[in-house]
């Protein structure tokens, strides 16, 4: 299994839970406040805010709930201060969990992951204990002819290139360039079908189908949890157990 596919599969797993469950909004209008506030109120000069808002607008939240987060992040109307930090652990199969956090409740926040991983078989560990593991980066998914999609995407910048199967290519780039080689791809006409930055991990852990059941299991309730923005992993489970896993979801 690719890394792409990982990383497909988590996004995957994550949106359909997040809009299963009526949190999706909820996170994405967390993730534009942050980055306002963190940086200015203009996406054109603040790439982070720019991301937050085009994920915001691919799963179609409207255009005034968009425009109200960015407000409370600038401080222009009033809103929650969010902090984000990350738990680190290990989940079922040994496999390393990065839970990203965005709170105005750290003691909630901090209970509601602990019993989590402690009721789904996994063990919260210290910070820094997984965390070296991944890196943050960009990762755009886009369909069409390898080598034209190779040059188009080193040209512009990105790191690497992998294949993702069926005519789909992983393009890794550092986080600061994925507008620039996304929007460089796009306007050459290669399709784009997701731009993210997210964080890859540098190693993965194989794991079979009765540990990959309880592995998926712990993953969806920390993504249920409302102060959890993200959970990336480091798991590489089989196409056809995923499939199986996901079918029995």
């Amino acid at each position: 299994m690719a890394g792409h596919s990982k990383w497909a599969n988590i996004k995957h797993r994550k949106g359909r839970q997040d809009a299963k469950r009526g949190k999706l909004f909820g996170k994405l209008a967390k993730a534009i406040e942050v980055a306002a506030r963190e940086g200015e109120g203009n996406p054109e000069f603040n790439p982070t805010l720019a991301t937050a808002i085009e994920k915001a607008k691919a799963a179609s939240m409207p255009n005034d709930n968009i425009e109200r987060a960015v407000k409370r992040g600038t401080g222009e109307a009033e809103g929650a201060a969010y902090e984000e930090f990350f738990y680190e652990g290990y989940g079922p199969g040994g496999v390393a969990l990065y839970v990203q956090v965005l709170t105005d409740n750290r003691n909630r926040a901090a209970s509601d992951v602990r019993s989590t991983f402690t009721r789904h078989n996994g063990n919260l560990g210290e910070p820094g204990s997984v965390g070296y593991l991944f890196s943050q980066k960009g990762v755009i998914l886009a369909k069409g002819d390898e080598d034209e999609v190779m040059l188009l995407a080193l040209d512009a910048g990105a790191e690497d290139i992998r294949d993702g199967g069926e005519d789909t290519h992983e393009v890794v780039t550092e986080p600061s360039d994925m507008r620039t080689v996304r929007d460089a791809l796009a306007s050459a006409g290669v399709e784009v079908e997701s731009a993210d930055v997210t964080q890859l991990p540098s190693t993965t852990v194989p794991v079979e189908e009765a540990e990959a059941k309880k592995l998926l299991r712990l993953i969806d309730a920390l993504d249920d949890l409302d102060d959890v923005q993200s959970v990336f992993s480091n798991y590489d489970i089989d196409d056809v157990i995923m499939e199986k896993v996901l079918a029995e979801a």
